[in-house]
């Protein structure tokens, strides 16, 4: 299969916005307009965040119109907490939703989900923090609570409940841009057949490279590196083209 690169977009009170670790949040840019900008920078999907879960009139129409000038897929999360959430985004053009705080609360709504949409709608999000050497727990609310579960029995249950992937987002690398946490990605790759999506911690092309090849993933998202062109989509496939890294082709 091929790799793929993601751009992540987080958003809030209609902006696109981008912190550190989950906090010092910043005001980026227009969502839309910098979606329309991945399409031609050939980002393979596009993921679309409410990090706050509050005005989702507002984060549907953003979803809405952001579905209507692209055609890559789109994948959308944050506050998505029962069927009937899941319902909305899918209704307003998303290809997938991603659940990671309501799944741990209520584990059944993966289930249920996938039951009723698909095999293939649903990513269990994981907010992967280190607890102790070589073993991660989930955290919720924005990265704030431990829930205790251990990371990788959480996403093997996932995939079990019907998760069709797994976004692993590593909370201590999120936003420092010193790499892909590829023990992490490594651990959870292993410890299921279903793909995982890297996120965390990317500030050259060389991290894409090492989380694709040495982190085992499937896919490589990314917000931050892209927002503020330190890094060009483009450019970076051409990258791992030449380390023999299957990507579509540009």
């Amino acid at each position: 299969m091929k790799k793929r690169i993601i751009p992540c977009l987080d958003v809030k009170d209609g902006r696109v916005v981008k912190g550190k670790k989950f906090q010092n949040i910043q005001d980026v840019a227009d969502p839309v307009e910098l979606a329309k900008k991945y399409e031609l920078d050939h980002a393979d999907e596009l993921f679309l965040l409410d990090i706050t879960g509050n005005d989702r009139e507002t984060f549907l129409n953003i979803v809405k119109k952001i579905a209507k000038v692209i055609k890559i897929p789109l994948l959308v999360g944050g506050g998505i907490r029962t069927v009937e959430d899941v319902a909305a985004v899918l209704d307003a053009g998303a290809a997938k939703a991603s659940i990671t705080s309501a799944a741990i609360d209520n584990p059944n709504v993966i289930k249920d989900a996938s039951e009723k949409f698909g095999d293939d709608k649903i990513i269990l999000s994981i907010d992967a923090k280190k607890v102790a050497p070589n073993k991660w727990h989930a955290f919720t609310s924005g990265g704030k609570k431990d829930s205790g579960l251990d990371v990788i029995e959480w996403a093997k249950h996932g995939e079990e409940l019907g998760a069709c992937e797994i976004l692993l987002n590593s909370i201590d690398a999120d936003g420092v841009k010193d790499g892909y946490d590829l023990t992490l990605n490594n651990a959870v790759k292993k410890a299921v057949t279903i793909p995982v999506i890297a996120s965390g911690g990317a500030g050259e092309m060389d991290h894409f490279r090492k989380v694709l090849t040495e982190g085992n993933t499937d896919a490589a998202l990314a917000a931050s590196v892209f927002h503020y062109e330190d890094i060009n989509i483009t450019d970076l496939k051409e990258y791992l083209l030449n380390f023999d890294i299957l990507v579509e082709e540009i």
